[in-house]
């Protein structure tokens, strides 16, 4: 089943999809694999306005595809609203739902029980926005009048992102702007357990595709080829699209962050690779692997590379418990031999929900330019980041893996081996 089919079930097909009861994991015994779609919309529809009560706004008017899915579960066109702002979603704190639709669409959310209406969008083409008189603005107009209906005399509206005339012409209504994507980020870094079971889903579908990947490594086939194998993939298994192109080959492999090419992989390489997949349900798979190419055994030099990655992983997956500070799990992170620390990955962990999210914590040398302090929280799924290479050598090696914090320590979501001969452990 794929994800528009399982957020597709209605009333009269409740056998379709396994329902688990919405309950907090308290003890990290184990990840559920099932969900109710509704439960999952109502909950995360539930902690959105818990946070605007909390940041006293009277509505959020939502154009980013991230923020739309996690506030109703609604998905259109997903890719071209990315880069259009043209779609957008009025959310009040106490009141309707609207959906502002691209024409003619409107039927891809309408059967939503989180959509009390929709309406045509005022900004339809970018081209369109530019108004000289942002007084008479129609997008303007049309939120302002909402709510005056709806916010009590409340003036305060949230906008996660869009153009800066969208944003005046709400101001000359007399509304108080504020960008409140940080909030919303802020309200999904805990995940209900909905979203786990759908996290676990995607992590699935995504280790399955990986599993073609490895499969299909030899010598001869390029890494556009084992790309494409990863994507058709991920397709397959429900998901949706793939964030990045980080897969990558040889020489290639070091530094971190060359994208999928025509190369040749040769034997007795590294193949290197980081999911980044939006997968089933819309939730994130980011877990990363690197494989030794046969036909022979890996280097001493690529075993030693592969056993400081995978140290680096565990260690800091093994420090990991609710309640430590971001810059906490920075300063008692493994550390990093000195010759590779000019190629050290961003981050130690990030969040993971929708796509890569907060919280990020940065190594302890670059706390204070990339992160901001916090506190590691049950419900909270994070990756944890490795990537081992030195200037001037031909190999690096990327390892990662995606875990639930739970009330007592972690749970793993992601489960793919790792390599046993680049680990020296093979039969």
């Amino acid at each position: 089943m794929n994800s528009i089919e399982s957020d597709r079930l209605t009333d009269s097909e409740p056998d379709q999809i396994p329902v688990i009861p919405s309950a907090p994991m308290a003890n990290g015994d184990s990840i559920p694999n099932a969900f109710d779609p509704k439960q999952l919309r109502a909950g995360r529809l539930a902690r959105l306005r818990a946070m605007m009560a909390e940041q006293g706004y009277a509505a959020v008017v939502l154009f980013d595809p991230y923020n739309q899915r996690y506030a109703t579960g609604s998905r259109n066109m997903f890719g071209y609203f990315l880069r259009n702002s043209t779609r957008y979603i009025y959310v009040p704190l106490e009141g309707p739902v609207i959906l502002f639709e691209y024409p003619g669409s409107a039927h891809v959310s309408t059967w939503l029980e989180t959509i009390d209406e929709s309406r045509t969008s005022k900004v339809v083409w970018s081209a369109v926005n530019q108004r000289d008189n942002l007084s008479a603005d129609p997008f303007g107009v049309e939120i302002a009048e909402l709510i005056e209906a709806h916010g009590k005399g409340n003036k305060k509206v949230g906008l996660d992102r869009c153009a800066l005339n969208l944003a005046r012409s709400l101001e000359a209504q007399g509304l108080e702007v504020f960008d409140c994507m940080q909030d919303t980020l802020h309200c999904r870094r805990i995940k209900t357990p909905e979203e786990v079971a759908c996290l676990a889903q995607s992590m699935a579908g995504s280790e399955a595709a990986v599993a073609e990947v490895e499969a299909a490594i030899k010598p001869g086939v390029t890494e556009n080829q084992l790309f494409a194998i990863l994507y058709g993939n991920v397709i397959e298994q429900g998901g949706e699209f793939i964030e990045t192109r980080l897969l990558s080959s040889g020489p290639r492999t070091n530094p971190w962050f060359n994208e999928a090419s025509s190369r040749v992989i040769r034997a007795g390489e590294l193949v290197a690779l980081d999911t980044d997949t939006i997968g089933c349900h819309g939730y994130y798979s980011d877990f990363s692997r690197t494989f030794h190419v046969g036909p022979g055994r890996p280097t001493g030099y690529q075993q030693s590379l592969y056993r400081m990655a995978f140290d680096q992983v565990h260690h800091n997956m093994a420090i990991l418990k609710p309640g430590m500070s971001y810059r906490e799990i920075a300063e008692r992170a493994w550390k990093i031999p000195e010759r590779f620390l000019d190629r050290r990955y961003p981050s130690i962990i990030h969040g993971v929900g929708m796509h890569g999210e907060t919280p990020l914590v940065a190594h302890h040398m670059d706390f204070d330019r990339f992160s901001k302090d916090g506190i590691l929280e049950p419900g909270m799924v994070v990756s944890v980041e490795s990537y081992i290479g030195e200037v001037g050598a031909a190999d690096g090696v990327k390892l990662e893996e995606e875990v639930l914090v739970t009330e007592t320590g972690i749970e793993k979501l992601s489960r793919y081996p790792f390599d046993e001969a680049l680990l020296g452990r093979e039969l």
